[in-house]
């Protein structure tokens, strides 16, 4: 290489060093020294104050809907499909006649029994009449006392034969009831199985299910450690709120029914079950739900927004205001949430208390911090008439 190119090489070098320098390293130090200037500056919060009022105390969980009573209408006895006397998603009453069977041999069978209890009914009347000639004439010694003991047994066996007679009757009537099916429950009815015309077997394949849907039931489960709020809640029946999985707005009313008897070992919660009335269809079994279950009043207790209680390794806490506008970080105790997105404190805080709502990412104890109601907005930082000056000429 010549004398020549190595002297142009070290001087473009140079060039990109002083070019580098000037537009990131000066840069930087700008940064720096801006920074430095807003280090003491304090830092935008919202904040807002803890309040007193009489708070009713909730356990909040996940639920699911689920009917009453859910009956599969299946066939008792074999035959062909008739007639169907519901429509899919009908509500139907109990014993209403849902499906018919071809009834007719089982009808003849009844008629079978019926005349094998007349035959036998005759042979009975005959018999006891040839019992009464007997003892007539036992005293004459017309008959033998063993032809007349031998005729009583005769009379006992026909009147066996005869309820035999009467319990064959009552199992034909009984297997033609079971040819007209009737609604066990009030219920809606599901999409049909089987069509009219199909031979059904007994105790085969269903015709359709009916949910009964009112009243019907939620089911829930809570952690262990609120089975004592619940057992000793000063309300009875407790009442349950079921809220909109998608906004949180209350669907229907309903009261707890049963604490379930034993806590899960493999989840550490118990089941509960609570009853709506579900008038209105609102609920519909399989749905889930937010579940809200009222266990008792507080009297003045404080409550805060839900978004001023943090959570940290220790348990909760909460960046409380002081008078010379810096923050500190209060432990808190929460008892439960509130209306309006509100939690109830327990310990830690009190009625006055300013808690950081919004902005609590950038907090440390002692921090400076300029709070502010919510909705307010923070006004812009001043720029010093020098930073100006650089910023235009950078541009220039």
């Amino acid at each position: 290489m010549s004398r020549g190119k190595l002297i142009a090489i070290v001087v473009v070098a140079g060039l990109a060093i002083f070019v580098g320098w000037r537009l990131f390293g000066q840069g930087a130090a700008d940064e720096g020294r801006r920074g430095g200037e807003g280090e003491d500056s304090p830092i935008p919060v919202t904040a807002v104050a803890a309040r007193t009022e009489d708070v009713p105390l909730y356990l909040t969980a996940l639920g699911t809907v689920q009917a009453l009573n859910t009956v599969t209408i299946s066939a008792q006895v074999s035959g062909q499909l008739q007639a169907v006397h519901f429509a899919e998603g009908q509500e139907v009453k109990k014993g209403d006649l849902i499906a018919e069977i071809d009834p007719r041999s089982y009808q003849a069978a009844l008629d079978q029994a019926l005349a094998k209890k007349k035959q036998d009914e005759a042979q009975l009347a005959a018999s006891r009449s040839t019992l009464k000639r007997y003892e007539d004439l036992i005293d004459k010694n017309f008959v033998s006392a063993q032809d007349l003991e031998n005729q009583r047994q005769t009379v006992r066996q026909q009147e066996a034969l005869i309820a035999g007679d009467i319990a064959a009757i009552e199992n034909a009537r009984t297997q033609l009831s079971f040819t007209k099916i009737t609604a066990p429950i009030d219920g809606l009815a599901g999409i049909r199985q089987v069509d009219v015309g199909n031979l059904l077997q007994a105790n085969g394949s269903s015709i359709v299910t009916l949910t009964q849907t009112r009243p019907l039931n939620v089911i829930f489960n809570l952690p262990q450690q609120d089975m004592a709020k619940v057992r000793e809640a000063d309300a009875t029946p407790l009442r349950v709120t079921a809220l909109s999985r998608n906004d949180s707005t209350p669907i229907a009313e309903g009261e707890l029914k049963v604490i379930d008897n034993s806590i899960d070992t493999s989840t550490a919660t118990f089941k509960l079950k609570a009853e709506f009335p579900n008038a209105d269809h609102k609920l519909w079994p399989g749905e889930f739900v937010n579940v809200r279950l009222a266990v008792r009043t507080v009297e003045d207790g404080i409550v805060v927004p839900a978004t001023g209680v943090q959570q940290g390794p220790d348990g909760e806490y909460a960046w409380v205001v002081l008078g010379d506008s810096t923050v500190k970080m209060q432990t808190v105790v929460t008892a439960g949430t509130v209306d309006g997105g509100g939690v109830l404190v327990a310990s830690g805080l009190a009625a006055g208390d300013r808690v950081v709502t919004e902005g609590q990412f950038r907090l440390k104890s002692g921090i400076k911090v300029a709070a502010m109601a919510p909705g307010e907005v923070a006004a812009p930082t001043p720029v010093p008439e020098g930073e100006r000056k650089r910023g235009r000429s950078g541009r220039g």
